[in-house]
C-alpha cells in the first residue's frame, strides 16, 4: 500500500509541473482566434517526448523499481499535465463555432497525425541511441 501512495504521489507531482509548464507556454504565448499554434506544439511535443522516454524504459529493462517511477512520475504525470486534449478539443469547439469550419476540420486530423508521427519518431530516437546498448546487455545477460 505505501508504495502504491508513493507512486500515485509522483503522478500527482509530475502532473502539477507538466501542467505549470503548459500553462506559463499558454500565458506567453497563445493568441486568441486562428489555429491554436500553442497546443497545438505542447501536443505534438508531448507525444515525441512520450514516444523517446517510454521506448529508452522498454528497451533498458522490465517495468519495475526506478523504471516504473519514472514512468508513472514522467509519462503519466508530467507528459499527462503537459499535454492537453481536453483544450485540444474546446479550441476545436471555438473554431467550429467562431465559424472557421475548414480550421475545426483541419486541426484535429494534424494534430493526430502529427502526434503519432512524433511519437512514432521519440520511438524511433530511442531505438537508435539505444540499439549497441541493448544488444551489447543481451549478450552479458
Amino acid at each position: 500500500m505505501t508504495g502504491h501512495v508513493r507512486l500515485v504521489g509522483l503522478v500527482f507531482l509530475g502532473g502539477c509541473v507538466g501542467t505549470a509548464v503548459r500553462w506559463a507556454l499558454e500565458e506567453a504565448f497563445a493568441v486568441p482566434t486562428g489555429w491554436p499554434w500553442v497546443t497545438f506544439a505542447i501536443n505534438v511535443a508531448g507525444s515525441f517526448l512520450l514516444g523517446l522516454l517510454l521506448e529508452l524504459l522498454v528497451r533498458g529493462g522490465a517495468d519495475a523499481g526506478w523504471r516504473r517511477a519514472v514512468r508513472l512520475g514522467c509519462g503519466t504525470g508530467v507528459m499527462g499535465g503537459f499535454t492537453t486534449y481536453s483544450t485540444f478539443v474546446l479550441e476545436v469547439d471555438r473554431l467550429g463555432a467562431d465559424g472557421e469550419l475548414a480550421l475545426a476540420v483541419a486541426y484535429p486530423l494534424v494534430s493526430v497525425v502529427l502526434g503519432l508521427a512524433a511519437a512514432a519518431a521519440g520511438m524511433a530516437l530511442a531505438a537508435r541511441t539505444t540499439s549497441g546498448t541493448t544488444s551489447e546487455r543481451r549478450e552479458t545477460a
